[in-house]
């Protein structure tokens, strides 16, 4: 249990989950997570900002006791997912006066999920500010990121910004600060990828909106502390942009070698076209790893088995997981091999409603691989370095 000032009064009061592996019981978290609590000490009042997963709340309690404070005015809400708001309820109870601050659509999911009765709340709008004294919290309302009653907090006089899930990572440390850029750029990264991605033309808008703000500091709601939110922001730039590399991503499930086969050859094909390519084997691949390459790849080539005429399921939740993250990927087609009767193609591509990339001609053959169907696999790679070649992404 640790509470450390990170600027005067203001204070990491939150928890560290080091053993934690799963989040939302879909994400994976090889090095843990944290749920990012902060206390914000004025001359006049005090202001908790977000709460901790309810399982971590003894660690909250603890690290408020350590504290100056004496009682808390004003329970921010920067997102009502559980997480960051489940201990509000023990909290409104541990300070009965205390009021919750939030937007109106927090106000409403907090009213639903947690059942906080509605005189509990301050309602503050897009660029409304709260005084605590000598300090006063300005909020920010930054919808999608990523539900939509999202928000952030600023402290103005000490320019430091409450960034709740942006900028965040899912890293345990022992270390409240970022010690190592290298390795929270991987892990913001891949949260970035498995939680952000999908809202990437809204975040867009925020980070120019936040260009309007002055802060100096980036207190997100999971992972260490940014003191040089440059660095973040700057990745950040890169992951939103439209800009992509000269890389194929490509996931696939074998079931009897032939698909196996198949992802082999066009990998040499690619390769020898200049083109860097990044296989996923479904059955061991970690999704968050896919989910990362996602970010940046040019195009996407699934590959897949049939499985009574329709995609193996494996398959299938590859391409619905690729949907529902919506990468900026510029291309995308399938390739991959049946028995005696196939629709998987018309199963997938009619998954893929959410993608704006181009559909390339997909390669399908009947059991193993013959030269006929190499044959359209170097046609695909061809295909392939000639849309990169348009993109500008390889000489």
């Amino acid at each position: 249990m640790v509470s450390q000032e990170i600027k005067p009064n203001i204070f990491y009061v939150g928890a560290k989950d080091y053993d934690r592996r799963l989040f939302d019981d879909l994400i994976p978290l090889p090095d843990g997570t944290t749920y990012n609590s902060y206390l914000v000490i004025g001359s006049k009042k005090t202001a908790l900002i977000d709460a901790v997963d309810a399982t971590k709340f003894y660690e909250l309690k603890a690290n408020i006791a350590k504290t100056p404070v004496k009682t808390i005015d004003y329970l921010v809400s920067n997102h009502s997912e559980q997480d960051h708001s489940e201990s509000l309820v023990k909290l409104t109870k541990m300070y009965p006066d205390a009021k919750v601050v939030t937007n109106p659509k927090g106000k409403e999911h907090l009213m639903v999920h947690l059942h906080i009765p509605e005189e509990k709340f301050i309602v503050k709008k897009d660029g409304e500010t709260l005084s605590l004294g000598d300090k006063t919290l300005q909020f920010i309302e930054a919808p999608w990121v990523h539900w939509p009653e999202t928000m952030f907090t600023l402290v103005i006089e000490d320019k430091i910004l409450f960034s709740c899930d942006l900028f965040g990572t899912h890293l345990a440390q022992s270390e409240t600060f970022v010690t190592d850029e290298a390795k929270t750029y991987e892990s913001a990264k891949r949260y970035y990828a498995e939680i952000m991605m999908p809202f990437r033309k809204l975040i867009v808008k925020h980070c120019k909106k936040l260009e309007d703000y002055d802060f100096d500091m980036i207190a997100p709601s999971h992972g260490p502390i940014h003191k040089n939110p440059k660095h973040i922001i700057n990745a950040y730039k890169d992951w939103i942009s439209d800009n992509v590399k000269n890389e194929v991503i490509l996931p696939y499930v074998s079931m009897h070698h032939s698909v196996r086969e198949m992802v082999e050859y066009l990998t040499e094909a690619l390769i020898e076209r200049g083109i860097v390519v990044k296989p996923f084997n479904l059955t061991a691949t970690d999704l968050g790893e896919l989910a990362m390459a996602l970010v940046d790849a040019a195009t996407i080539v699934v590959g897949a088995p049939a499985v009574l005429t329709g995609a193996h399921p494996v398959a299938a939740y590859a391409v619905f997981l690729t949907n529902a993250l919506r990468p900026k990927a510029k291309h995308l087609t399938i390739i991959g091999s049946f028995g005696w009767k196939c629709q998987m193609l018309e199963q997938l591509t009619g998954m893929l409603t959410r993608l704006k990339a181009e559909i390339l001609e997909p390669v399908i053959v009947r059991g193993k691989v013959t030269d006929e169907g190499k044959k359209k696999l170097d046609a695909l790679a061809d295909t392939i370095q000639k849309k990169h070649k348009e993109l500008g992404i390889l000489s």
